[in-house]
């Protein structure tokens, strides 16, 4: 991995340049519990972090009773943005290594989540990201289909009009590493250590990471 060919480097958000899983998972949480669902943090981050939550209404109608449609998913994204945008922090080193990278691959860096766009925007504003990724940003929300399904990684690789083989993605979760394997990418997994918010590294590894790393200051000496 010493050399690999990369043209791009394909960022998801949550998890890898801001530290919003628990917050948002907690907020999801908090809501399941008034449904009655007496769901815990570990089992909450395993069913729901890295998926589309309207991809999720069936299994919290059969865990709690309760067709949730639009007006609930409204509410939670309420919630969540307030929760945000009073406690979100930059995953530590993500922007000097965002920047760094964007340097050394001619602005061919992107953001490529499965959360809807105004969450993603307003994350990346808030941690001093979002001009940085002006123009690049890609949401799972707005494709046919979103992580685990390619769609994202393949939609920004075209937009940066490179080969998705050529990709580097970078990703903390199952799901997202799943979708950027099948877009043809290369996958670098994040997970720090002791972390209750990412995927395992042997989970990613099983997803078909390439490489486990712990530290983002580790991401451009890795990309070579």
């Amino acid at each position: 991995m010493r050399n690999p060919p990369f043209r791009a480097v394909l960022f998801d958000c949550d998890g890898v340049l801001v530290d919003s899983e628990q917050i948002t998972n907690g907020v999801l949480r908090v809501m399941l519990n008034e449904m009655g669902w007496d769901i815990g943090p570990v089992e909450c981050f395993e069913r729901f972090v890295g998926r589309s939550l309207k991809d999720e209404f069936g299994v919290i109608e059969q865990y709690t009773g309760v067709r949730v449609g639009p007006d609930w998913l409204g509410e939670f994204r309420r919630r969540r943005d307030a929760a945000l945008a009073s406690d979100l922090e930059e995953i530590p080193g993500a922007g000097d290594t965002a920047r760094a990278l964007t340097a050394t691959f001619g602005g061919r860096v992107a953001c490529a989540s499965g959360a809807d766009r105004g969450k993603v925007e307003m994350q990346l504003a808030r941690v001093g990201l979002l001009e940085l990724f002006a123009g690049k940003i890609y949401s799972g929300e707005e494709m046919p289909r979103s992580k685990p399904a390619p769609d994202v990684y393949l939609a920004a690789a075209a937009g940066l009009g490179v080969d998705p083989a050529r990709c580097a993605v970078i990703e903390d979760t199952v799901s997202g590493t799943t979708a950027g394997v099948a877009a043809g990418a290369t996958v670098f997994g994040y997970c720090p250590p002791g972390s209750l918010s990412h995927s395992r590294p042997e989970h990613l590894l099983g997803a078909g990471a390439a490489h486990i790393f712990t530290s983002m200051k580790e991401l451009p000496g890795l990309l070579g």
